[in-house]
């Protein structure tokens, strides 16, 4: 089997411009395709993914997509770029990683994770994610305590145990976007008190059985980091998510400070970029993103490196379904799994519409992909783009 052609998609979304899929199908010889994706469709380096995957491409049309770990050493070390390389870089290599994982699968006509080694539970504990921007088909802005507490419990009552949100978005007077300005430094008892009544309010409406995650962007530095996570970690804080820009000395600095697990890694990238926060026990869950760490094959390595040092896994999942079953593959057989995320963007149709597949939980608990490869495909508003670039 040859790779003959692979063609790179980014559909205009009308409904939210800001969104922005870089998604990608590798045809073969004998008919087989996989579809893959470079999880950047948010921030602007959408653009330079796509750029990366059509340069990327050009390196492996006529090899056999069954030699994955051929095909991945020769896009990080013949590349230049690739060898230590970052987001763009990365994502280019997960988006291909992940359509040849596809086609394997489906060659073999089995799930992609029984290639992995073989799905050790099939109830993945799931919690609702970002619910600062509300928990619906449309986008909202919550500021006050009344919003915080209300889709807390709304996601509680559809069967979640966990939530994850990120209290230090919007100002509660004017529902302003909080700035570096305002994040940074030592903070004033004016914003420790807004991020810390929010938490509260939060705790007393789902009660002490419902995990919180705190998200909060890398926006901090490690000084307001440490304020806030001392305010805050009282509430019984499941972890303290991208507390600062990832760093393993500052990390290190953070974790020594408080009392409840750190986690990273949406913004790390391949294992020699993971292995000193392993070496220093820095953080205690990594949060991979399969769509730009390095795809499938790279991101099963990351994950059996922080089984060594009992580092738990939570894969970061914000993109479109297609990286949804990416994860619950993945998820599925590795033993340092502790919980997925379920984004409030699966919920919004314009982001369901890019797959054959609508993954949604039920009760708090997802099931694992079971169709051959991936167990879903693009759909034809993805195939049927204009914005298409095809490399052959």
């Amino acid at each position: 089997m040859k790779i003959t052609q692979i063609d790179i998609m980014t559909p205009h979304i009308q409904e939210n411009p800001m969104w922005r899929p870089i998604l990608c199908r590798i045809h073969t010889d004998e008919g087989i395709y996989g579809d893959g994706e470079a999880a950047l469709a948010y921030g602007i380096a959408s653009p330079a993914a796509a750029g990366m995957i059509r340069d990327l491409a050009t390196l492996i049309i006529g090899m056999d997509p069954l030699d994955s770990e051929v095909i991945w050493d020769k896009l990080y070390k013949s590349t230049f770029w690739g060898q230590n390389g970052g987001p763009v870089v990365f994502a280019g290599i997960s988006a291909l990683d992940i359509a040849l994982w596809d086609i394997k699968g489906k060659a073999f006509n089995v799930p992609v994770y029984k290639l992995l080694g073989g799905k050790r539970r099939d109830n993945l504990r799931t919690y609702a994610s970002q619910l600062q921007f509300g928990w619906s088909d449309h986008a909202e802005t919550l500021t006050t305590l009344d919003e915080y507490r209300e889709v807390s419990k709304k996601a509680v009552a559809e069967g979640y145990d966990a939530i994850k949100i990120d209290f230090f978005t919007y100002a509660p007077e004017d529902g302003r976007r909080y700035t570096d300005e305002d994040c940074t430094r030592l903070l004033s008892p004016k914003l420790v008190e807004v991020v810390e009544s929010r938490v509260a309010a939060v705790r007393e409406a789902i009660g002490p059985n419902v995990d919180i995650i705190m998200e909060n962007h890398s926006r901090p530095d490690a000084q307001s980091a440490v304020q806030l996570g001392r305010a805050v970690q009282k509430y019984n804080i499941f972890y303290f998510e991208e507390p600062n820009t990832p760093n393993p000395k500052t990390a290190k600095f953070i974790s020594s400070k408080l009392s409840m697990p750190i986690a990273h890694g949406e913004r790390v990238y391949s294992r020699w970029q993971y292995a000193p926060f392993f070496e220093d026990q820095s953080i205690q869950v990594i949060q991979p993103d399969l769509g730009n760490c390095g795809g499938l094959t790279e991101g099963k390595k990351i994950c059996d490196m922080a089984y060594v040092y009992d580092i738990s896994v939570q894969a970061h999942v914000c993109a479109s379904p297609l990286s949804t079953a990416v994860a619950l593959h993945l998820e599925s057989v590795i033993p340092n799994f502790v919980i997925h995320e379920h984004h409030t963007n699966n919920l919004k149709p314009w982001n369901k519409e890019l797959c054959t597949v609508d993954w949604q939980p039920v009760d708090g608990k997802f099931k694992v992909p079971e169709g051959p490869g991936l167990g879903c495909e693009f759909t034809d508003k993805v195939l049927n783009t204009e914005n298409k670039i095809i490399v052959k």
